[in-house]
């Protein structure tokens, strides 16, 4: 790795352990990135958290430290990437429901953008306990909150007072911001993706008890035995972000046309056989 090396030499290193200079990101433009060791240097993919911070399950992913920071191994991130996305891309091109997570607030508005971005169910704000192992409880939610947008939208409200409208429409909007991303899952999603998932450790643990697969990205203070499929990378920083989410929104699209060419092709075969 000494191309990269000498990357590292010449980057300048700062900690991520703090976000407060990016909570906020007014526009989010998703971009269809390559997967590759000089990408991954350019978006800051590399630079893990603080030594003090270091969680000793990520030794066999990290590279080194640097002016007391951890630096991630990439050869070793692109080698697993690459195994996490021939697994979504597999399971979306069949079909399935992948969850996304991510309730940092500088992770909240492109988890929310990809997820809309490739159709896909996801939490951005709190985690909602139950969500996966109480999930029969969850949809009677999610039914309720369905009828009631229907109910506004269809003018049924205007029987009632200004102040029966303003509650009703109070309460659409407490239930959205719960369970506002998952409004259009009918079951458990056949995957999560995780950005953070020492940030998240609900929503895993429940991934484990509810036996959902697990991809997520694991930062130098996390425990990739944790998850399935994991993604050793900077969770914390805009640009690290931005590229991980790219990748796995152009995978997912990728997928989901292959979906498309199938069912179009089983489609095309059993009229055939119906002609016959």
């Amino acid at each position: 790795m000494k191309k990269e090396e000498k990357s590292l030499e010449e980057a300048e290193l700062k900690p991520q352990d703090s976000a407060k200079t990016q909570t906020t990101l007014d526009v989010f433009t998703l971009e269809s990135a390559e997967l590759s060791i000089t990408e991954m240097l350019k978006a800051g993919v590399h630079f893990g958290h603080k030594k003090s911070r270091w969680n000793p399950k990520m030794k066999n992913y990290t590279f080194g430290v640097k002016n007391d920071i951890h630096i991630i191994d990439l050869e070793k991130t692109l080698v697993l990437f690459q195994e996490a996305l021939d697994y979504t891309r597999k399971l979306v091109a069949n079909g399935g429901k992948i969850m996304f997570i991510g309730t940092k607030p500088q992770a909240q508005k492109m988890i929310e953008k990809a997820a809309q971005e490739v159709d896909m169910p996801y939490v951005s704000k709190r985690w909602l306990g139950g969500t996966l192992t109480n999930f029969p409880e969850i949809k009677k939610r999610i039914k309720y909150l369905n009828e009631q947008e229907q109910k506004s939208a269809q003018g049924d409200f205007d029987k009632y007072t200004k102040y029966e409208k303003s509650r009703m429409r109070k309460e659409i909007g407490r239930m959205n911001e719960k369970i506002g991303g998952i409004k259009k899952m009918e079951n458990l999603p056949q995957a999560l993706f995780v950005i953070d998932i020492k940030e998240n450790d609900l929503a895993v643990k429940e991934a484990l008890k509810a036996k959902v697969p697990i991809v997520g990205v694991t930062d130098t203070n996390t425990d990739p035995t944790l998850v399935d499929y994991p993604i050793p990378a900077n969770d914390d920083a805009l640009s690290s972000l931005k590229y991980i989410l790219g990748i796995i929104v152009k995978n997912i699209k990728e997928a989901k046309a292959q979906l498309k060419i199938n069912m179009e092709k089983n489609a095309d075969q059993e009229s055939s056989e119906l002609k016959k």
